[in-house]
């Protein structure tokens, strides 16, 4: 006995396809080629700021130690300028005693003091004019000094999730260790603890590069400035695993430290 369909009969089924299928790949290549564009325009602006340097490097027997100190107070303020042009020719001018003292190791001490400094004074620059202009200010006019809405709303998320550990971490990342200093300044931060984890940041971070180019020194030959930068920066980014690590015992010890002043200021208040 053959059993017959009584009801309706079925409608097959109409696959509408979508009104752009292409516009997410195209999106994502857009996305690759505006990655490959800026990577692009920062090699450029990389080399034009070795070609200053390399000029500068002239006086580096006598002005080596200010111009680090001035250079890296420009990059730690609004004006974006890569720290690895000024603190790795450092490095590698100290290794071939070509600074003030023409004892490398002495060298390349004060540089990372010079170099810290100059960091640490160029965020004190950000703090004063974010604690004095206003966030308002800022994202109305930061565009002129390329800081947009964007990246002021970028600092500011990192500064309201992790408080001042977030003026520590960032030193060390790329893209917002400069700006960091600015949503610090509009809360108003403790001016001692906030030059607390700034200048420890900021010391790791110079360190970092002035060792890198203190290597390359002793164990190469002769190069170009723009050898020398490009090289150092490479062997950043491979052996960046272990700024991990730094980051954390770096939080670990802020929270370790707030939560003790925390207790004692609660026994001060409870007594």
């Amino acid at each position: 006995m053959v059993q017959t369909n009584t009801g309706a009969p079925s409608r097959p089924k109409v696959i509408v396809p979508a009104p752009f299928p292409h516009v997410p790949r195209v999106v994502a290549d857009l996305g690759r080629i505006e990655h490959a564009c800026l990577r692009a325009i920062r090699r450029v602006v990389t080399d034009t700021l070795i070609g200053y340097i390399e000029s500068a490097a002239a006086l580096a027997p006598v002005w080596g130690f200010a111009l680090i100190l001035f250079f890296m107070t420009v990059e730690s303020s609004f004006i974006p300028f890569p720290s690895e042009v000024v603190m790795i020719p450092a490095g590698f001018l100290a290794a071939r005693a070509g600074l003030t003292f023409e004892a490398p190791i002495v060298d390349a001490v004060v540089a990372v003091i010079a170099g810290t400094a100059g960091s640490l004074l160029g965020a004190y620059i950000n703090y004063a004019l974010a604690a004095r202009l206003g966030k308002p200010f800022l994202e109305r006019y930061g565009k002129y000094v390329f800081l947009g809405p964007d990246k002021l709303a970028r600092a500011e998320e990192l500064f309201r999730r992790y408080g001042a550990g977030a003026t520590f971490v960032c030193r060390l990342l790329p893209a917002i260790r400069q700006l960091i200093s600015i949503p610090a300044g509009i809360a108003k931060m403790p001016l001692p603890s906030f030059s607390l984890w700034t200048g420890l940041g900021a010391a790791i971070w110079v360190s970092v590069l002035t060792g890198v180019g203190f290597s390359i020194g002793t164990n190469t030959t002769d190069m170009t400035y723009a050898e020398l930068v490009h090289q150092g920066k490479d062997m950043v980014q491979a052996n960046a695993w272990w700024v991990v690590p730094g980051l954390v015992v770096g939080f670990a010890a802020y929270v370790l430290l707030s939560n003790r002043i925390m207790r004692r200021d609660k026994s001060a208040e409870a007594s």
